[in-house]
């Protein structure tokens, strides 16, 4: 559905999502060593052995965290990140912000300005965090910024 040329996704369901995003997503998470996608209690989530690395839903205002709260639906992604990178992009703001549950946790706000190289990245790490170690020496990790030519996994 479009609206002055935009796209509009009308939110039929608690936790629906747009399709477009989950678009995005899967190729991103199940180009990960045996991961899969689920069903969540709400929105659809990624896992890998029984460990959820990445969860997308779409929230109403009722639902949204006091920092995030908009007058309409607003699709977020849910990962797990160290809690350094947290309180970092956390303090950053806008998309990002903390769920409340888990010093490892953080959330963020999906829509058409999102940065999908840097979700990318992200959920990476997520995974990584949570992926056994066989599993994560088949990933290739993204350079590490504060370490010019060195992978992260070096």
């Amino acid at each position: 559905m479009s609206e002055g040329g935009a796209s509009v996704f009308v939110v039929t369901d608690r936790g629906d999502v747009p399709p477009g995003f989950l678009d995005r997503l899967r190729p991103i998470c199940l180009g990960l060593p045996e991961t899969y996608e689920e069903p969540a209690w709400v929105g659809i989530r990624w896992r890998v052995r029984k460990r959820t690395f990445a969860h997308l839903l779409t929230v109403g205002p009722e639902h949204q965290m006091a920092q995030a709260r908009a007058a309409e639906p607003v699709c977020v992604l849910t990962f797990r990140a160290p809690a350094d990178e947290v309180h970092a992009l956390v303090a950053q703001g806008d998309p990002f912000y903390a769920p409340g549950w888990g010093a490892d946790v953080l959330g963020m706000a999906v829509d058409d300005e999102t940065d999908w190289d840097e979700v990318g990245e992200l959920l990476t790490e997520s995974y990584c965090l949570l992926a056994p170690r066989k599993l994560v020496a088949q990933v290739a990790l993204p350079i590490a910024p504060h370490e010019p030519g060195r992978s992260a996994g070096d």
